[in-house]
């Protein structure tokens, strides 16, 4: 089923609705949330995403809102893995905790616009160009290998620091913040505060997070409503389960390796995918390989939520372990 140009346009502005209220609260009142508050608006926006999925298999049938939500579970997988790198840079700048809510959103805002761009780039290669699919499967592959690798983050914070220089070199900025403002004036001249970098810092970081995240899901649908919608709700909630995870994701230790086998699985289906349909003359005369299986997104959907929960579940049993032999040392 096709899903209609009204419900596709319906759902984008009540989306951005949402999200708009919700930057606006934070800017109304700028506070360090408590556990109980970002578990509600967790538990709101995961709720949020169950609901879409709900309508769209009465709007576009069962297929679409399978493939939602897998790319949902997929997105919201792969974003947490984003928060590490979000911690590093509130610490890096020294953010005041109670300005980081406003700092994670207006960076989180920056990375959707970022992140529909790079939805309609892809989306056109894929509609265009069908081989594409051997490009990203080889690429989601070795991002999965590097992904384990201990130097990943490392290499992150290298090109981040890159953007941050080449900012600083341009624009003007002060060495105190200022609040939450991203204006400031020192000495009768009027300038930028660190908010900027921060914000820069978090959209950048993000995208470049996507340049994995959003290949992975055209393995999941082509359909860029779909794959714009998913990666709005993974989103939507990040900066509510940054401040509900907390302490919990240095315990987190194995949460790559999830993170890894997930991108490794999706890379490896979408090579199958290209083999399923290949029109490459080069391989099997440009005729499909019949043994080559096209893997459904309700075996995707498992792999998915049980490579995360293997993943959390031995990292916690490690860390068990760990604070036991420390305490029993």
């Amino acid at each position: 089923m096709i899903i209609p140009a009204w419900f596709e346009i319906t759902a984008l502005v009540v989306l951005t609705a949402v999200l708009l209220a919700d930057l606006l609260l934070i800017l109304k009142r700028p506070h360090i949330p408590s556990t109980k508050e970002s578990s509600l608006w967790v538990v709101f926006y995961v709720s949020l995403a169950l609901i879409f999925a709900g309508v769209l298999f009465f709007v576009g049938g069962a297929q679409t809102s399978l493939d939602f939500l897998t790319g949902w579970a997929m997105e919201y997988s792969l974003s947490i893995d984003n928060l590490f790198v979000f911690v590093l840079i509130m610490a890096q700048f020294s953010v005041p905790r109670r300005y980081q809510q406003e700092a994670l959103m207006v960076g989180i805002i920056i990375a959707l616009v970022l992140r529909a761009i790079f939805i309609i780039i892809v989306g056109t290669a894929v509609q265009h160009l069908s081989p594409i699919f051997y490009i990203f499967g080889a690429f989601l592959v070795f991002t999965a290998i590097r992904q384990v690798m201990p130097d990943k983050h490392e290499d992150d914070k290298q090109t981040e620091n890159f953007i941050v220089r080449t900012i600083r070199r341009v624009i003007p900025i002060s060495d105190e913040y200022d609040g939450p403002k991203v204006r400031t004036v020192v000495d009768g001249k009027k300038i930028w505060t660190p908010m900027l970098i921060v914000f820069v810092s978090l959209g950048v970081t993000d995208l470049m997070f996507a340049v994995d995240s959003i290949p992975a899901i055209f393995g999941v649908t082509t359909d860029t409503f779909i794959v714009f919608t998913a990666n709005l709700f993974a989103l939507m909630g990040l900066r509510q389960l940054y401040f509900l995870l907390g302490d919990l994701l240095e315990k987190l230790k194995y949460l790559h390796f999830g993170v890894a086998f997930i991108l490794g699985f999706i890379g490896v289906k979408l090579i199958l995918h290209a083999l399923h349909e290949n029109e490459l003359p080069f391989i099997n005369g440009g005729m499909p390989i019949a043994w080559a299986p096209d893997i459904g997104n309700w075996a995707s959907l498992g792999v998915i939520v049980a490579s995360m929960a293997v993943a959390t579940i031995a990292s916690l049993i490690s860390s068990a372990r760990q604070k036991r032999g420390i305490t029993g040392g």
